[in-house]
């Protein structure tokens, strides 16, 4: 018997909720944006209204106003957003207990074993739109199939409100007619190298040869021929479940140009020390670091590399970007955003090997002195402590701090 498998996506949810609070934007064309001030001013959500004028999520808001000159824009209210996705959440808790989140505005829901309670897939379904709509004042867009992908692929089909079915025997007509780039994991770059060899379509990648596909664009090859074909088992995870973290990382677009490497350090440590926090809250450790790059010109590029040894502290990781940084960019354009990312973790309680010429004992002090520092800004707030070398940064927007850490690196 074949799973039933919802997937849930609430409607334009930046735009939505602020239009659920703010009644008199309803009827005007919003769009959630984030500050131009700080040079973050893309589109992040649009009302129905906004998106017949053909705005785009990620579009800069002048590119949107130049779509839709009568344009509404308000601020993300994130704090809001995070409520009312919990609100949701306890909503679809009760048709399933299986749940699986997909950011905050999509949800996987294995239904199989809730149909005599509540009916078939396409019945819960909509009684999954009606009481969202009902209890929570927004709409939501739902696909039933019988694996993750096609759910998903179906709550992209009908928008607003509305509930899409793809069963066995009509998924070659209503999928394979799709562009390759409305699957699951088919990005960009994947999108293009697929179109190089006449592959445009969801029905052509599933009638590629696997071989073909796995030497151009290696296991994600296969992934995709299987996901294509319907292939997809992958279970919805239980609420409340706990998801494997494998990677760690944080951007920043900042608000002027980084015009050398002394400004890009502080950018640095200031990514590498919100990374290293994060590892250590979930008792992780990382062997390899990844520096992501976009110049003003908007050409993106990343570096990585492997640690010597696996690491939790905010001067490896900085330490490493930074030697990435010097090796592959020579700032003749100014760049407009970095990023640093963790990866490769590995759980922090396990053993390290040790090195000849490595000083553990200096190693674990650190480790020990950024552990208190967490445990001192967890109570008295982020800018308790802070490193002297960010102290007053414009490019970071730090504020002045209590303590100052000097970074030994800086």
């Amino acid at each position: 018997m074949d799973r039933i498998i919802l997937h849930s996506d609430l409607n334009g949810f930046y735009a939505s909720v602020e239009c659920l609070y703010h009644p008199e934007l309803r009827a005007v064309p919003v769009a959630v944006c984030g500050s131009t001030e700080q040079r973050r001013g893309i589109v992040l959500a649009k009302n129905e209204l906004a998106k017949k004028y053909g705005l785009v999520t990620g579009e800069a808001v002048w590119q949107a106003r130049r779509r839709c000159p009568q344009l509404v824009t308000v601020e993300p209210h994130f704090e809001i957003y995070m409520g009312i996705s919990r609100q949701v959440r306890e909503i679809y808790e009760t048709f399933s207990d299986r749940v699986e989140s997909f950011g905050l505005d999509e949800c996987w829901l294995d239904v199989t074993g809730s149909t005599l309670l509540f009916g078939d897939g396409e019945c819960i379904a909509q009684r999954v739109r009606e009481t969202v709509k009902k209890e929570v004042g927004i709409t939501v867009s739902v696909g039933v199939s019988w694996n993750k992908v096609f759910a998903k692929l179906g709550s992209d089909l009908k928008k607003p409100d509305a509930v899409t079915v793809i069963g066995r025997a009509d998924y070659r007509r209503k999928v394979w007619p799709l562009a390759a780039s409305a699957l699951l994991y088919v990005g960009r770059s994947t999108g293009r190298e697929l179109g190089r060899f006449g592959i445009r379509t969801i029905g052509d990648l599933a009638c590629a040869r696997p071989e073909f596909l796995s030497q151009r664009l290696g296991k994600c090859g296969e992934t995709l021929w299987a996901f294509a074909n319907g292939y997809d088992l992958s279970p919805v995870s239980a609420a409340g479940a706990m998801r494997t973290i494998k990677s760690i990382g944080n951007s920043m677009t900042t608000p002027r140009d980084i015009e050398n490497e002394e400004e890009a350090w502080r950018v640095i440590t200031a990514l590498s020390e919100s990374v290293a926090q994060r590892l250590r809250e979930n008792g992780l450790r990382c062997v390899t670091v990844q520096l992501s790059l976009r110049d003003t010109e908007l050409v993106w590029r990343e570096h990585q590399a492997k640690l010597a040894t696996p690491c939790c502290t905010t001067d490896e990781l900085a330490a490493k970007s930074m030697e990435l940084l010097r090796e592959s960019y020579d700032f003749r354009r100014p760049l407009r955003s970095l990023g640093v990312r963790a990866c490769s973790l590995s759980d922090a309680s396990s053993g390290v090997q040790l090195a000849f010429f490595d000083d553990t004992v200096k190693r674990e002090r650190h480790e020990a002195l950024e552990r208190s520092v967490d445990g001192i800004r967890k109570k008295y707030g982020r800018l308790a402590v802070q490193r002297a070398v960010l102290l007053h940064d414009d490019l970071t927007h730090e504020g002045a701090p209590a303590i100052h850490l000097c970074s030994p690196t800086a």
